[in-house]
């Protein structure tokens, strides 16, 4: 954790303590549908509380575009919040001015311990999304502290992220902590072997994060939709497969540079295929050349499954972002389900760092029942794509300088 500071570094007793979580969660007719967030939210929220802190918490909600939208208020999220924490939450119905600065002052420490209040949807005020300082400023006056605890939202430079951090002594909640604790473990100080699972439909929307991943990994495995393109990029007839032909000579350019710094690139050797895309579809096990000129390309078969078995066992590290096939569709998730089952298995025997994340990654995990298993699973989609290009993320990028 060298460079940021975290809470254990804060002096936060008798203190207001402005938290930036996401709580951007899923909701429908006014109530809460996933508390994921919520509760991931707690365990920061609570030591802040436990040592005396008044605790401001802080969130955008959807895409108000800088107007004030009543279906997108956070109001639902503080009733949400306060099942969850076991507590009262305050709401303010502004996230600056009077009604603000009045839930500040409730909050404050009195007899040893403070309460609680959420702010309304940042996003509600176009200065949140514009990193505006003045905005800023106007946040920051309403607490002593700054705690970021929302790594999903970490690559955005927003007020509440960034330019926030520069005005208060400022450090990283536990999410976030556990978040970049579980980050630099899988690729910045790994053991080695490394592999990287990359899958997904398209490769275009990933070529930032293979061009990375080459000079950091020791096997780069390609499933999904990504997998065709490569094995066509090789001259592969893959019949009417998900393919993206005019990236071919990207998809060779990623094979050259993997193999100038002794990645291995790791291709399917055989497929599941069908020649229509639903459920229970009649399907077959081919060789990659015997692939029929009517069929897609779903899934990779049993040989497949077993090589990257192997491969696993012999792994320390493994990164995973995207499927193998297309899993929501069975029997089409078989593959993912069968290695996401292998993964958790060697994490849980003490043998294998499993990192995982991105918003596909989460639901193929889950469908496989994995997905508490894992040494860490990442909800952050965006973030956690840009970590794996090797951007430097501004609100991670804000605590180092803060710190």
């Amino acid at each position: 954790m060298a460079g940021f500071k975290t809470i254990d570094d804060l002096d936060f007793s008798g203190k207001r303590v402005l938290v930036r979580a996401d709580l951007n969660v899923p909701m429908k007719d006014g109530k809460v549908t996933d508390a994921t967030r919520i509760v991931r939210s707690l365990a920061t929220i609570r030591e802040l509380l436990d040592g005396g802190a008044g605790v401001i918490v802080m969130s955008h909600f959807g895409r108000p575009k800088g107007q004030v939208v009543p279906e997108l208020t956070l109001a639902p999220v503080a009733k949400a919040l306060a099942e969850h924490l076991g507590q009262d939450v305050a709401f303010s119905s502004d996230c600056i001015g009077p009604q603000a600065e009045k839930a500040a002052g409730a909050v404050s420490p009195r007899e040893g311990r403070g309460g609680v209040a959420l702010l309304e949807n940042l996003r509600f005020h176009a200065e949140e999304e514009a990193n505006d300082a003045v905005f800023a400023g106007k946040l920051a006056e309403l607490g002593h502290l700054y705690v970021n605890d929302a790594f999903s939202c970490a690559h955005r430079a927003h007020a509440s992220t960034q330019a926030i951090a520069t005005l208060l002594p400022s450090a990283a909640g536990r999410l976030m902590q556990a978040e970049l604790e579980a980050l630099s473990g899988a690729l910045e100080n790994p053991q080695h072997p490394v592999a990287a699972l990359v899958g997904g439909a398209k490769i275009s929307s990933k070529m930032t994060v293979l061009g990375h991943l080459v000079g950091m990994v020791d096997q780069l495995i390609i499933g999904g939709g990504m997998a065709n393109t490569f094995l066509h990029a090789q001259g592969i007839d893959i019949g009417k497969s998900l393919c993206e032909p005019d990236m071919a000579d990207d998809a060779n350019n990623i094979m050259e540079s993997a193999m100038d710094a002794g990645c291995e690139v790791v291709l399917p050797i055989d497929a599941v295929v069908a020649k229509e895309f639903c459920e229970g579809a009649a399907s077959e096990t081919v060789l990659l050349d015997a692939i029929p000129a009517d069929a897609m390309v779903l899934d990779v078969g049993p040989a497949s499954i077993a090589d990257l078995m192997s491969r696993l066992g012999k792994c320390k590290t493994l990164v995973w972002n995207g499927p193998l096939g297309a899993f929501e569709t069975k029997p089409f998730d078989t593959a993912t389900n069968a290695l996401a089952r292998e993964a958790a298995k060697l994490t849980q025997d003490g043998q294998l760092l499993s990192v995982a994340g991105g918003g596909d990654t989460v639901a193929a995990l889950a469908n496989a029942g994995v997905q508490d298993d894992f040494s860490y699973v990442s909800t952050a989609g965006g973030a956690f794509l840009e970590w794996l290009e090797g951007k430097d993320l501004p609100g991670v990028a804000a605590l180092k300088k803060a710190g």
